[in-house]
């Protein structure tokens, strides 16, 4: 009786529980800061209560965290991996003009500001004259303070939506793996050693005086161009819509939706709204790099791969590899080249799982990864190039349908009877006659003496400037001039404009989106296990890859460097800066690799058929400078 085969459990059961832990580490912080806001609004009347958590002001942070919620929900509903691809930021602005997701990020933030600040209007004493209804002689009365107040913030959620799709702010970066060098600092050695939450940690006091200042920042500007200027286009719009919502609930209101004469500018009311713009923009900000932090962990749990609970580790991590969703693929290619690099055990694994269903285990990754990698091959060999048709996409034609006649159908009149004269008949056979009838148009008769007018009047009455001056060529310059000094505006120009950096990211990373991430940690896992499979690869199923893999790092890199090289700068870009740190991150790790592959297996390169010309060509491809790809990627990251 054959035994039953054990489950390969996919990859996203292993990814998501670490993802929604890591989540709930973000949760635990936003609540922690929502709870030391609480603290700054409470009356400090009792030495207890006034901090207790089970209190009013665990009550008060439970519903500032309940404002920032929706912009929790929001992250993950709409966080991608890599960065944004297009030729300019107006492309950019086409793309995501249109999807309903720009638009929900928009008003989630605004219900978010509006809710915060209810909350904090609720948190106010009476005595502060900001709540939104006071009683004036027994009477009650809209409180313009609080419409000001709510109008304010309203106005900074929505620049904070709309600064959240311009910056892409929703773009997780995953980490890569590189070659550790002696000395080298940066080396991203800490998951092997178990210091994750160290790490995440430190960033996050790194950031916090950053986040800080832009937090001031913002919420000084908005306020201070609501104040200044914005208030006065939108206070009657304002005032109409709180009348109609309390209207209802407070009878004596009055009946007329003017607002009072007297508007509510004051420093104090300037100084309040700074205050509390600030501790929101605090939730939003620590929220969204507590967010990114803790989302782009290293795919291990207590210092081990996350496939390694699986009962079927390779199975699950090869399920990974395969998966169309970017994101889980490049989680996997992550953890792959964490196993390459720092885990022995799941690296022998590997090298002898060679009895699956769909080959060794080896055989597969090897496949992915050099597919990952041909990918930037590819990109580069159709670009330009024009779109192919798609076959079937041309409508069948009915066979049922019946043909189109060619002659008129018989007569049934009398033949005999005179033809009838129509005036239509007239002028159609007239036009007609006019139309096909050999010799001059009138208009072939009247376009000599038109131009000859024109030119005689244009020579009375233009200058030989002015002439000069409307001729095609000189219109055409006169364009481009223009345009040029519309690209040198301060803030315009870089809008429409084309870097080369832009550009060449789109045409050899792809779009929408692009993860370096998997491009580099493709490329360092393939190497690596190929070097390590001397000493490990006892089935000896490595070594007849390498050659392959070799060539294929060979001619990507050159594509790429030649690509690179003969790719014209588009006349917008008034920088002239040949440089683009993704592509050249890269660039540097399929060198890293190569140059490995060359180091450890250059002396076999007659028992690998790799000739003469093979090895000089690899040699030249995999030239680099120490420490370039660092610095690369340190580009990327900021």
């Amino acid at each position: 009786m054959a035994l039953p085969v054990a489950r390969r459990a996919p990859y996203k059961d292993f990814l998501q529980p670490a993802l929604q832990r890591r989540f709930a580490g973000t949760a635990a912080i936003i609540l922690i800061l929502s709870y030391l806001e609480a603290l700054t609004l409470s009356r400090w009347n009792s030495f207890i209560w006034s901090w207790m958590p089970l209190g009013l002001p665990g009550l008060r942070a439970l519903a500032i965290f309940i404002s920032v919620l929706p912009i929790i929900v929001l992250r993950i509903a709409q966080s991608h991996t890599g960065i944004r691809t297009s030729n300019s930021p107006f492309e950019t602005l086409t793309n995501v003009l249109l999807p309903s997701s720009t638009y929900d990020a928009i008003i989630t933030y605004v219900i978010s500001a509006v809710v915060f600040s209810q909350v904090y209007l609720k948190s106010t004493s009476e005595e502060a004259g900001i709540r939104w209804i006071s009683q004036v002689t027994g009477r009650s009365r809209l409180n313009e303070h609080a419409v000001f107040f709510t109008t304010n913030l309203a106005v900074l959620g929505l620049v904070q939506g709309i600064a959240n799709i311009a910056l892409d702010q929703d773009r997780l970066l995953l980490g890569a793996i590189r070659t550790k060098r002696q000395g080298d600092e940066d080396a991203r050695d800490d998951a092997a050693e178990g210091t994750t939450a160290m790490h995440w940690a430190t960033k996050l006091g790194e950031w916090t005086p950053i986040l800080v200042v832009r937090c001031g920042m913002l919420s000084i500007t908005v306020a201070m161009a609501n104040y200044v200027f914005l208030y006065h286009f939108m206070r009657l719009p304002a005032w109409r819509w709180a009348m109609w919502i309390f209207r209802p609930l407070y009878s004596d209101l009055p009946k007329y939706n003017l607002p009072p004469g007297s508007a509510p500018w004051s420093i104090w009311m300037l100084m309040r709204t700074i205050w509390a713009s600030f501790l929101l923009c605090l939730l939003w900000y620590f929220g969204d790099i507590a967010f990114r932090l803790q989302l782009t962990r290293e795919p291990l749990k207590n210092g081990q791969p996350l496939t390694a609970e699986s009962k079927d580790p390779n199975g699950s991590l090869l399920n990974g590899l395969k998966s169309k969703k970017p994101r889980i693929k490049a989680f996997a290619m992550w953890e792959l080249a964490f196993i390459a690099r720092d885990y022995t055990p799941r690296r022998l694994s590997i090298l002898e799982d060679i009895d699956r269903k769909d080959g060794p285990m080896w055989s597969q990754i090897y496949a992915l990864c050099l597919d990952t990698v041909k990918g930037i091959e590819r990109r580069i060999d159709e670009y330009g190039k024009p779109a192919l048709a798609t076959p079937g996409t041309e409508p069948a034609l009915d066979v049922t349908q019946p043909r189109e006649r060619i002659t008129q159908p018989l007569r049934t009149n009398d033949i005999s009877a005179p033809k009838p004269a129509a005036k239509i008949s007239l002028v159609t056979n007239t036009v007609s006659k006019l139309v096909t009838s050999p010799g001059k148009t009138p208009m072939d008769k009247w376009v000599p003496g038109i131009k000859k007018t024109a030119t005689q009047a244009a020579d009375t009455f233009m200058t030989k400037e002015q002439k000069e001056a409307v001729q095609p060529q000189a219109l055409r310059g006169q364009l481009g001039t223009l345009s040029l000094r519309l690209l040198t505006l301060p803030v315009v120009g870089p809008i429409f404009q084309q870097t080369f950096s832009r550009r060449l990211a789109k045409a050899v990373l792809g779009t929408p989106y692009a993860e370096i991430s998997v491009y580099i940690n493709a490329a360092y896992a393939l190497s690596h296990l190929a070097v390590c499979s001397l000493t490990e690869d006892k089935y000896g199923n490595v070594q007849r890859d390498v050659p392959t893999i070799i060539r294929t790092f060979t001619t990507v890199i050159k594509k790429l460097e030649a690509f690179q090289d003969e790719l014209p700068t588009h006349w917008t870009d008034l920088g002239q800066n040949r440089q683009c740190p993704p592509a050249a991150a890269v660039l540097a790790a399929l060198k890293d690799g190569l140059g490995a592959l060359l180091e450890a297996f250059g002396e076999y390169s007659s028992d690998l058929r790799l000739s003469r010309t093979d090895m000089r060509l690899a040699r030249e491809a995999a030239q680099n400078e120490q420490g370039e790809m660092q610095a690369e990627m340190r580009q990327v990251g900021q």
